[in-house]
Formats: structure tokens, sequence, C-alpha cells
């Protein structure tokens, strides 16, 4: 006969689930049993015992002269109940114990499947609760498989299997079985009625928690990162403000001689990381996000939440960024949508431009999404870069940036604007290429 003692025993030990809940899923399963083979389960005591794993059953009835049981399951005769403690009298209530075994192999083999799937079920929910409330929390863990689209991670903590999809990794992680990976908990999934929990390493929040860790101004609360954007792998902007005039947020971040950001740009594939005081100011702040360029002026467009940024022509470069993502980031950071334009490529009286949108009847789509992704927005913005430069920060062939070029020219040729002085430049060097 298989003992349901020792079925449950196995999850004694289950750290998951507390000792309450795993002593009433038990005491239901044998109530259960109970009401299956007596009828009734109010007259049962069950002792539950965790710790040993084992348990006791007690029923308990009325002692009643022999011949006047009404009820067999609430009244048992004297001459049964002696049988089982000699000094029973009659009034006296009869405790009986009863065996596992007395339920029969097939309600035991039920109930053990039972109580399996309740105890699935509960700590399906505990994992659920446990990191649903966890959302932007580090995890430190072991690579447990690696597989095609993602690793499964076993937290260190908890022993709970969490997953970090290769999506969420920065370029240039490659991990192994048994590496140690950090990451935060990005959300937590319910598929199929099982939790998944899916971490990221490329969130601004796991760059947060890096800066807590190495910064203990921002743990202890004097520090406070105000906004993280982040390209994983590429750049991250982060802007910080002291609420002690007698600390320098950016200088406590980078430690001495960089100490405190290093070991986080290691963690990031060296990720360049560019920590800026934050400011009520939005042109100041905005000049900032632009680092490294040294920024000539901005004039805002508040209501439209637009930035026209002015700089020297060797800074353009630095402002946009490799694939505008320098420009990008610092949009997001500031909530605007920022242009730059070269200082003194035109001025008051011929600052008509034109947005590349209102070219698509003669440029193809795809074309505009591309320059439009190194930040240029209007004709000028192009005509402001040099062949070189285009050809460096876009994908387009020269042939393709040249016909462009033309198009855009044009567009100032009708309208009598004058033209930068690289786009004369480019179109001059155009038409000797064609006479060639």
């Amino acid at each position: 006969m298989i003992n349901l003692i020792d079925s449950f025993s196995e999850f004694k030990n289950m750290k998951s689930i507390d000792r309450p809940t795993m002593v009433r899923v038990l005491e239901d399963v044998f109530r259960t049993l109970i009401r299956k083979k007596y009828g009734a389960d109010d007259n049962f005591d069950i002792i539950v015992s965790t710790i040993e794993g084992d348990l006791e059953i007690w029923r308990k009835r009325e002692i009643v002269p022999d011949g006047e049981v009404e009820d067999d399951r609430y009244h048992i005769a004297i001459s049964d109940a002696v049988k089982i403690e000699e000094d029973y009298e009659v009034g006296e209530e009869c405790y009986e114990k009863v065996g596992v075994a007395d339920f029969g192999r097939r309600a035991i083999m039920a109930a053990r499947q039972t109580l399996i799937s309740r105890i699935l079920e509960l700590e399906k929910d505990k994992v659920y609760q446990m990191y649903a409330d966890r959302i932007g929390d580090l995890i430190f863990g072991e690579v447990a498989q690696t597989l095609k689209r993602e690793f499964v991670i076993v937290d260190e903590a908890t022993g709970a299997e969490l997953m970090l999809p290769k999506s969420e990794t920065i370029r240039g992680d490659y991990f192994r079985k048994g590496d140690m990976v950090r990451a935060v908990v990005d959300r937590v999934e319910n598929k199929n009625n099982n939790p998944m929990v899916i971490l990221s390493r490329t969130a601004s929040s796991f760059l947060e928690r890096l800066l807590e860790q190495e910064v203990p101004e921002i743990e202890d609360g004097l520090i406070t990162v105000r906004k993280i954007v982040r390209a994983p792998g590429d750049r991250a902007k982060v802007a910080v403000e002291s609420y002690d005039e007698r600390i320098d947020p950016v200088g406590a971040c980078v430690g001495m001689k960089g100490s405190r950001i290093h070991g986080i740009v290691r963690e990031l594939r060296n990720e360049n990381i560019d920590i800026i005081n934050y400011t009520s100011n939005e042109a100041l702040l905005i000049q900032r996000a632009l680092t490294p360029a040294r920024i000539s002026s901005v004039e805002l467009d508040l209501d439209n939440r637009k930035a026209s940024v002015f700089l020297e022509a060797a800074e353009i470069s630095k402002a946009i960024g490799k694939k505008g993502v320098n420009i990008k980031l610092a949009s997001r950071l500031v909530d605007y949508n920022i242009d730059v334009f070269r200082e003194g490529a035109f001025d008051t009286d011929a600052d008509f431009d034109v947005e590349l949108d209102e070219f698509r009847d003669e440029i193809e789509d795809w074309v505009i999404d591309e320059l439009k992704n190194i930040g240029c927005d209007t004709a000028r913005n192009v005509l402001n870069l040099s062949l070189d430069e285009l050809l460096r920060r876009t994908d387009l062939e020269e042939e393709t940036i040249k016909e462009i070029i033309v198009v855009l020219k044009a567009e100032f040729d009708d309208s009598g604007k004058d033209l930068p002085d690289e786009a004369i430049e480019e179109e001059e060097s155009s038409e000797e290429d064609s006479a060639e």
C-alpha cells in the first residue's frame, strides 16, 4: 500500500511556500479523502507536521449503548469503543486514529496527484507575486542553459529560473553555462498559466541600479538620477542632481580618475556614458545633453517642444554622433525635438528652410528616413553636411547623395535663397564629375 505521507514529505522543505499555506493545502487534500469515504469531515481532526513530514487523522464519535447507534458517522457502540480504549464509557467521546492506508490505493493515488498539482500552482503564484513586486530590481544569477533565443538564469537568491532573451542583451554579451550574470527584472508574464520572469540588460533601470551600487551618494539619497536614456552598447546619457551644494553630482558619479564609472562601462561592454548635471534651465540642459559637442546658442520653441541648436561646422558631427545616436539620446533626455544648424550658415534674412518630408514626391521614403535617422529633418540640415560626412553617416550610395543634393539645391534656387557653402562645393564637384 502506498504511504501518502511519503508523497507530501517531498514538499516539506520547499522554501517558496510558507508553512501555514502548506498545512492548509494538506488539510484540504485529506479532508477531500475523508468526505469521499465517510460522507462528512466535520468530526475529523487532522494534525499535520510539516517539519517531520507526517500527519495524524483522528475520528471523533459519541459513545452510545449497543443497539442505539442512529448514525455511525457520529455515533459508536460501547462494545466497539472499548476495543479502541478499554476505559471508554457511554456518553464519552471516542477518538479513533485513522490510518492513511484505510482510504485505499486508488484514493491515495488520486490524492497524491491533487497534492502535487496544488503545490505546483502555489509555487507558480509565489514566483509570480515575488518577482512582480521586484520590477527594476537587480538580479545576480548563474547561466544554467543557453538556448537559441534566450539564456536561462538561476537567481542566486531564490533559486528560481529566469529568462534573459538575447534581444535584451548588450551587443558583445556572450555567456556560457556557469557564467555569472547581472540584469534587472524587466517584466513578469503568465504564459499558459506558467509565470515567466523576463530579465534585461538593455533597460535604463539596469544602468540606474549599477550606478546605485557604485555611487553611495545615490543610494543615500544625496544625489538623484533624474533621467536615463540609452542606446545599449553604444551610448547612454544620465541626468543627475544633488540636493547638497557641497556635492558635485557629476564628479561623484564618475569618481576619482573615473574609478566609479569604469566598472559600469566594462559591465556595459564599453558603452559610453555621459553624466550631465540636471538643471531646470532647458536651454542649458540641451547644451549639456549634446555633449561632447560645444554649442554656440540655442533657440527654443516651447509650444512645439522644438529646439534649434547652432554650432560651428566642426562641432556638428559631434552633436549628431555616429548614426545620429548622440542627438537622438539628447532629444529623448530633454524631451525636445532638436535640430542642429551651422553657425553663420545663413543669416536671419535668409533662414528659409524646407522639411525633408516635403520632398517625398521626388525622393524615396526610405532615403528620407535614412537622412532623418542621422538628425537631418530639413533640407538645410542635409546641405550643411559635406558629401564625405553624408557617406560616412548613412548607408546611401554616393550617386544617390549627389542626386539628393541636386534636388534640394533646386528648391533654394527656385526660392532665390542662398545655399550653404558645402552644398555649392558639392554641386560644383558633381558637375565636374559629370563633365569628365
